[in-house]
């Protein structure tokens, strides 16, 4: 259930603890803390005063807090709360093949060996390639840089989770977004009835996303993806000119674009200007506000 700020900040002590007890799994304390300092002006001020909790406490009791908290991918085997599940859940770890499965077990274990507490990461934000990537570079870091590194990311995931419970101002800009817009190279012109797919590189596999045909306008009638922050990662855009062409026998009938994800927190834009024997891609990036 989403609750408004205002309900929120109307909350009794119980009523706050059961709708944001667990934002900080094992922290109830950290709402606690929170509830004695309502009203809230915005949800990114309701955040702040529950990280600031955490980030209050004695380094070693935040390493201990820390200890507390999965390895990525053992949510469902360690009973976390529901929000570390769907979190973990959505990066599809168990379809990992035995190799990349052993390998992140190896690789979580070694970093708990060698800093003391878990690899955290802010799952809804990468794809499993980031993943290990994150964690090949994150173990070569130091300890205070990955203290560090492991509260930005604790702050990245509960930032999210207030924002899925609460609705008001503040924390505008947690969504990306991915648009395609097909013009024809000569004219300029939008071209309707493109079939485009959009595919998620993990390795050699070509995970499939989303498929969409363009309007009248050249863009889909809903972005590619949306809705959420894009996930970190390579990806590939396979637009299929062919319909708008169909007399040119040297129009390619599909067009790879292969790109890279960066910021999730961003709106992209791929455009592609295509004309019966040749084409162009302009790929732009807009950070949101806030």
């Amino acid at each position: 259930m989403v609750l408004t700020l205002d309900q929120v900040n109307a909350l009794d002590e119980p009523g706050f603890l059961s709708a944001l007890g667990d934002v900080f799994e094992g922290a109830p304390w950290v709402a606690e803390r929170a509830w004695y300092m309502r009203p809230f002006t915005s949800i990114t001020a309701l955040h702040q005063a529950m990280y600031n909790a955490v980030r209050g406490m004695a380094p070693l009791e935040r390493i201990a807090w820390l200890n507390t908290l999965p390895d990525l991918g053992a949510a469902m085997e360690q009973a976390i709360n529901a929000d570390a599940v769907a979190e973990h859940d959505g990066l599809a770890l168990e379809q990992l093949d035995a190799a990349r499965l052993a390998r992140l077990r190896d690789g979580n274990a070694a970093y708990r060996a060698r800093l003391g507490f878990p690899f955290i990461l802010c799952a809804r934000r990468h794809t499993r390639a980031s993943l290990f990537h994150e964690l090949a570079w994150r173990l070569r870091n130091d300890l205070a840089s990955e203290r560090a590194c492991a509260m930005d990311q604790v702050f990245l995931i509960t930032r999210l989770r207030i924002a899925d419970r609460v609705s008001g101002s503040g924390l505008s800009s947690l969504q990306g977004g991915l648009r395609v817009l097909v013009l024809d190279s000569v004219s300029e012109q939008p071209v309707a009835d493109v079939p485009a797919a959009l595919f998620e590189i993990d390795g050699d596999a070509a995970l499939a996303l989303v498929e969409a045909t363009t309007n009248a306008a050249g863009g889909t009638d809903v972005a590619l993806l949306s809705g959420a922050p894009l996930r970190i990662g390579q990806y590939e855009l396979r637009v299929g000119p062919r319909p708008h062409f169909a007399q040119a026998s040297t129009c390619l009938d599909v067009i790879p674009i292969r790109f890279s994800i960066t910021e999730p927190e961003a709106q992209y834009l791929v455009t592609l200007l295509v004309g019966a024997w040749g084409y162009s891609i302009q790929l732009a990036k807009e950070r949101s506000d806030g």
